[in-house]
């Protein structure tokens, strides 16, 4: 799961991103709405957390902005600001959920566990595939109850496969959703290929059934 923490201080934002690591998002964080507009031009994200107060702009704006551009990023508002017209006004803008300062990181991972419920798994933890399942909560994959033993990207790039299925998705675009700006420093995405192969291995190792496609010249497609 790719996840964007725009947040203006400092050590709350390092916190959020250092909690979200350590249980496998790819987390980037940004502290101005200038770089929170361009990393939401650039890029796609599961989840967005949203700080309303912003040293040059609102997270409204943001808000709004997001929605405007269909955007379909799952958005958490958190902020020190809990008055009933600001949780309303965040919710009618956009927002998914709106969480108050002070809040346990354990709190606002569950927030997001079931905001990503809803958006990807239709209220469930399990994403099916052909013969393919896959456990967001316990971060898992099965084939013929046979658990796959994937890395970190590999199972990054089966979900975001599986959250496009039946599209094709560019290696560009699977570069950017695996490792965000650092693909700017990258002299190809030739990567991606060896990350496709490690995984179309794992998954024929297991029986599952052939759904991980490639389209020469254009990239590759869960067809299912």
């Amino acid at each position: 799961m790719k996840l964007l923490v725009i947040e203006d201080e400092p050590s709350l934002m390092q916190s959020i991103m250092e909690y979200f690591t350590q249980i496998d998002f790819l987390c980037e964080g940004v502290m101005t709405y200038a770089e929170a507009l361009r990393k939401i031009d650039d890029y796609n994200y599961d989840c967005i957390i949203l700080d309303i107060n912003l040293p040059d702009g609102s997270g409204f704006e943001l808000l709004k902005y997001l929605r405007e551009y269909k955007k379909d990023a799952g958005i958490v508002i958190i902020s020190a600001r809990n008055s009933l017209d600001d949780k309303i006004t965040g919710l009618n803008f956009g927002a998914d959920d709106y969480v108050t300062k002070p809040f346990h990181l354990s709190e606002l991972n569950a927030r997001i566990k079931a905001l990503i419920r809803r958006k990807y798994a239709h209220g469930i933890d399990i994403l099916e595939a052909g013969n393919l399942k896959m456990d967001l909560a316990a971060r898992t994959v099965t084939c013929e109850n046979q658990i796959l033993s994937l890395t970190k990207n590999e199972f990054n790039l089966l979900l975001y496969l599986i959250n496009n299925k039946n599209r094709v998705v560019s290696k560009q675009a699977i570069a950017e959703h695996i490792y965000g700006d650092e693909t700017d420093n990258m002299p190809s995405f030739d990567f991606v290929y060896s990350h496709i192969k490690n995984l179309k291995r794992k998954l024929k190792e297991k029986g599952c059934e052939d759904i991980v496609q490639t389209v020469y010249g254009l990239g590759y497609k869960l067809a299912i």
